[in-house]
């Protein structure tokens, strides 16, 4: 049964339930910078006035920034910073003391009693501030926001609901599941303080939060205010499904057509432009014989002013690679098509000139046709210029851990998002590496993450593709986590500003410690004139797209295979097979059972063929990873062998265990695993995974 929310004091208790109606529309379609036939739509922007910097923040006003590429092209005013509480595992102190510590669930910052209750810190922050997105891998039991010190929480959900968008008032896609991803991008707004808790723990977060500064007027969040907003929200919810048709550029802009014939190497100028304007839409066609090689190769160059502020190759820019796959984000994607349309809303605004160049590095010849559009901007003091650099790295090795540099630039702007395309040449996972984000001199990363994926804003290594406004996995071509991914971040209402420096790496982290993968990143972001970056010229070498060799499997004779086994019962937690083949085919078949959400006491039963019965000697193989448990062994209920620790500092197979002979049925025995507790040094998250059982 639902209940409604109701807005009695600040304090509020929602329960999920279906409360939306919006319908996802087509993808393609009209808007944007849009084909022969298409209409315009009507323009989300019209002109706006600085916000002056005694305006009052509130939720009204963060609503309008979900959607407001516009604002991105000024420094903020009122000025402010992003930074993010999350789980990252505490033993990273320093770069020499444990930097890759991989223990990033079940962090907090304290544990409280409340009315009564455990509850366990998340964030705790002064203000002026919002929070601007929350995400989990796995949410669990009841979150609470208490804002402005004030005793009673102003939000109080089932964190699932809240996060999954079935709690009324935070609709889907504002908030979502999105292949295993937890995310809430729902803007939340306070004067004074901010606390988030949960009534459980055991679980991955990530809280965004901005910090104004100092004397900027904030209205805090009130669930009153929230239903009072109530149609706004459904409408920013509407126009984030479907951003190309619902947030187009103005429909007063000027459309410049460009097309050119590009042999290999030859350059060309398909674009140029004087007076103070702002790019506002860039769409380009793509004809080849080989796309995939021809939007790596064909690199694009933006000049502003005078200053050369992008160098990517076209197709990655589009936000997508390798090849053009179609997504759709807020101020990027590629719609389905022959050729597709590849379209660009970000706006980049000059005082004096611009020019569009594009350069062939591959060996076909390539054309290109689309259109740039504009419209007047007045260039100011707090004017910024938009940047887009790439790089790309070929056979980085899995071992030893590093950072891997996205992006490392100098001046005063903010951040705005990315693109990451990850070449794996085993189904394993490749991104258990966390981000890590220094802005302004930072010694220590204000952002500090959990995992590449949750970066991304999905979980648990899942290869599901899924697009959003903010985020998107357009592709991975599998199976499981082998061949190409494509993934890809916008930092709208989360950018983050800086005033000096900014640097952005995550690590190279894979579950594999004997393999290679190959990276490319392209990132953006706004900065005053002047400003520096790390990026180096793009070379031929560089746009070559790499052949990922065949993968390898083994199989263990005779064994039956512990994904393949059949369930009987389990006390909690959940199962599911797990891809094993990124560890050089060191797990039969190149899957185990998993069997994670765990605790100590509980038990899982699988039924195995004990053949025709009698006596045999039994055989296991396991898995050992930091975050495994201890556990004790069962055959038909009868206890096998002392308890095996699982812990491990990487992820590693246990070899045959032999648990000795036993005496079996005919047809189906159990095998049951109780977990019974965990090494000092493991991660307290209790994991099981077997890959076989082996009867001699």
């Amino acid at each position: 049964m639902r209940r409604r929310a109701t807005a009695i004091g600040t304090a509020v208790i929602m329960v999920p339930g279906t409360i939306l109606g919006l319908i996802a529309l087509a993808a393609g379609g009209c808007g944007g910078e849009a084909g022969p036939g298409r209409s315009e739509g009507p323009s989300l922007f019209g002109p706006l006035a600085a916000k002056p910097a005694d305006a009052t923040i509130t939720l009204d006003t963060l609503l309008d920034e979900l959607v407001d590429l516009r604002r991105l092209t000024k420094l903020p005013q009122p000025a402010y910073t992003t930074k993010q509480f999350s789980s990252y595992d505490r033993k990273s102190k320093s770069p020499s003391e444990e930097w890759f510590a991989n223990g990033d669930a079940n962090q907090y910052l304290r544990e409280e009693q409340n009315d009564g209750r455990r509850e366990w810190v998340m964030a705790d922050v002064d203000g002026p501030g919002a929070i601007v997105r929350i995400w989990s891998a796995n949410p669990k039991g009841n979150i609470r926001i208490y804002l402005d010190g004030n005793p009673a929480p102003a939000i109080e959900a089932p964190m699932g609901g809240l996060l999954g968008g079935t709690v009324e008032g935070f609709p889907k896609p504002l908030a979502g599941e999105r292949s295993r991803g937890w995310n809430l991008y729902f803007p939340i707004p306070y004067a004074k303080h901010c606390k988030v808790t949960s009534d459980e723990r055991g679980f991955y977060y990530h809280v965004n939060y901005r910090t104004y500064a100092a004397g900027t007027k904030v209205t805090t969040f009130t669930m009153a205010d929230a239903l009072r907003l109530r149609q706004k929200v459904f409408t920013m919810a509407s126009k984030l499904l479907a951003p190309r048709e619902d947030v187009p550029p103005p429909a007063d802009r000027v459309r410049k057509p460009f097309s050119a014939m590009l042999t290999p190497d030859k350059e060309e100028t398909i674009y140029e432009a004087s007076g103070a304007k702002a790019i506002c839409g860039f769409l380009t066609h793509i004809t080849a014989e080989d796309i995939e090689a021809a939007a790596r190769g064909v690199v694009l160059y933006m000049t502003f002013d005078g200053e050369k502020t992008v160098e990517c190759p076209i197709g990655d820019f589009y936000g997508t690679a390798p090849g053009l796959t179609p997504y759709a984000s807020l101020p990027l994607g590629i719609s389905e098509g022959d050729p597709p349309d590849l379209w660009c809303h970000w706006w980049m605004p000059f005082a004096k000139s611009a020019v569009i160049r594009v350069r062939n590095l591959s060996d076909q010849d390539v054309q290109l046709s689309g259109g740039v559009s504009t419209v007047p901007y007045n260039w100011d003091d707090r004017s910024l210029h938009f940047h887009a650099g790439w790089r790309q790295e070929k056979q980085v090795p899995t071992r030893p851990f590093t950072d891997w540099a996205h992006l490392e630039c100098s001046g005063r702007g903010r951040f705005v998002g990315g693109a990451l395309h990850i070449q794996n040449p085993v189904r394993g996972w490749w991104g258990e590496g966390d981000e890590k984000i220094y802005v302004d001199g930072e010694t220590f990363p204000s952002h500090f993450g959990t995992g590449t994926e949750d970066y991304y804003g999905y979980a648990w290594c899942c290869p599901e593709r899924f697009v959003h406004a903010y985020h998107s996995q357009p592709r991975c071509d599998g199976p499981n986590n082998y061949g190409n991914t494509s993934v890809n971040r916008l930092h709208i209402i989360d950018d983050i500003p800086f005033t000096t420096q900014f640097k952005f790496d995550i690590e190279n982290w894979h579950s594999n410690d004997r393999s290679y993968t190959n990276r490319a990143a392209v990132n953006y972001w706004y900065a005053r004139p002047g400003g520096k970056d790390f990026f180096q010229p793009i070379t031929e070498a560089h746009v070559k797209l790499e052949v990922i060799p065949a993968i390898k499997v083994f199989k263990a004779a005779g064994a039956q295979e512990g994904e393949r086994l059949k369930v009987l019962n389990k006390t909690a937690g959940r199962t599911e097979r797990q891809e094993m083949t990124g560890f050089d085919g060191q797990w039969s078949d190149g899957r185990h059972l998993w069997w994670i959400e765990a605790k100590p006491d509980d038990k899982l039963t699988l039924g195995f063929d004990g053949g025709t019965g009698g006596k045999k000697n039994v055989v296991v193989a396991l898995t050992k990873a930091p975050d495994y448990g201890i556990v004790q062994l069962y055959i038909n209920d009868q206890k096998v062998g002392e308890p095996v620790d699982l812990y491990a500092g990487g992820v590693t197979p246990t070899g045959p265990i032999d648990l000795g002979e036993v005496e079996l049925t005919q047809g189906e025995n159990k095998l049951t695993a109780e977990i019974v507790g965990a090494n000092d040094a493991a991660a307290k998250a209790y994991m099981f995974g077997l890959d076989y059982i082996l009867l001699k």
